[in-house]
Order: structure tokens, then sequence, then C-alpha cells
């Protein structure tokens, strides 16, 4: 996706050290997930892949992880440059796209949900992933943008994030559009890759009563206008609607 400024311009933030470093408990990476991540740190070298903004995650405890999204290599990108275990939400034919898929994903927490329809026991299961302190990964957009650019997003984060009280970290991913676009076999192609990491958005203490739909789109479009300025373009102009967007 282009953000008017080339990719491999983008320098590597470091976080920044603490006068007196924070003793934070490791937080433990599933097996499968730790060995993926090795690998595909190692590949993504090839990519060149710059991050920025990694002192803007929490250290600990709970928070939405909200990015564009393109392609598989998105999931990849930010589980490589986020120092910590991500549950993201996938989609059911994204979950059990081959016989080897349901297994990897459930070993790596991946949680599946429905577009199409309400999907309570997938919101259920996020909110008991974010009550244990973890980080949940959601794309807005829902399925992949075709387009190459942001598009809209829907509502899923927006309800999470009011229902579980816990703040969302927009995040900007560059280069996978172009990796992936018009590759047979889902073999990249390469590309500088970068992705930016944003100020937490706080939106108060956890809701448990009804949330109006009005008040859904407008933190939606707030996650997604932070978005957009970390890509360096304008948002879509449409308004958000929909559920929980998935990989």
């Amino acid at each position: 996706m282009a953000s008017g400024e080339d990719s491999s311009t983008l320098s590597v933030l470091r976080p920044a050290t603490p006068a007196a470093p924070l003793r934070v408990p490791a937080e433990a990476f599933p097996p499968v997930y730790r060995a993926f991540r090795g690998v595909a740190g190692l590949l993504l070298r090839l990519f060149d892949l710059r991050v920025e903004g990694v002192e803007r995650l929490p250290v600990a405890g709970p928070f939405i992880l909200a990015a564009n999204h393109h392609n598989y290599l998105d999931g990849v990108v930010l589980g490589v440059a986020v120092p910590r275990p991500i549950a993201f939400l996938v989609m059911p034919r994204v979950f059990r796209a081959t016989p080897l898929h349901p297994p990897f994903h459930r070993r790596i927490g991946s949680i599946p949900v429905a577009l199409e329809r309400p999907d309570p026991g997938a919101i259920k299961r996020v909110l008991q992933v974010l009550h244990d302190g973890r980080v949940v990964g959601i794309f807005p957009e829902g399925p992949f943008s075709q387009e190459g650019r942001l598009v809209r997003g829907r509502c899923g984060a927006a309800m999470v994030a009011l229902r579980a009280g816990v703040p969302v970290v927009p995040a900007a991913i560059e280069g996978t559009y172009e990796a992936l676009r018009g590759r047979r076999f889902y073999l990249p192609r390469r590309r500088p890759l970068a992705v930016r990491f944003g100020e937490p958005i706080h939106f108060g203490r956890a809701r448990r009563g009804p949330i109006a739909r009005t008040e859904r789109e407008e933190i939606t479009r707030r996650i997604m206008s932070e978005i957009a300025a970390l890509l360096r373009v304008p948002p879509a102009p449409a308004a958000a609607a929909g559920r929980a967007g998935a990989s």
C-alpha cells in the first residue's frame, strides 16, 4: 500500500530504555507459535522488515491490536514484530483452509469468528483472552482488502474494546499487498515490508449495558482514522458497519 514514503527509508525504532526497568514476567509463547515466529523472523530479513513504534506497545496487560489487512503476510509480520503472543481472530474458511490449518491455529491460539452472522461464542472467547491479560489481534476491515488500499472498518474491534475496557493499539502494515499481488501459490516476491504502531487508544472502563450503534461506529471511525494516519493516506469515507474483522 502506498503511503507517500518509500518503506525502505523507515528506521527501526527500539524501545526507549527507562530509568528504572520494569520487572514484567515474560509472557510465554505457545511452542508452535514460538517455532513459527523464529522461522518467519529469519525469512522476513530477506524482505527488509522495518518496525516503528514498538515502544508504544504495552509491555503487560490486555490490549487489542487493530491493523489494516491485505493477505496472510499481515499476520506473519505482526507475529514477528510484536514481542508478545497474539490471539488473532480468523474467519472459519481461513481457520479450515486445509486439514493442517485447524491444528496449527489451535496451537497458536487463533480464534475463529463468523462474519456473516452474530457469533457470541467467539466474542466470549475473545473477552476471556483479554480478561487473562493477553493480546487480541483484529483486522477491522474484515476479509482481505482486494483493492490494495484501506477500506471501511467493521465495528467488531470497537464493540470488544468497549465490552472489555481495554485499549486499542492501531497498526499500519505496508508492502504485503505488493509482495503477493498476482503471485501464484502464495509465494511472495521480495519487497520491503514495514509496520508502524500507534499510541494506545483508551475508551474508558468495561461496559455491561447496551452500546448504541452510533457509538460503535464513531469509535470504529476513530480506529480506522488512526490506522490511516499511520499509513499516511486519507481514510475511507464510507461509514463503518458490521462485526469483528478477521484475517
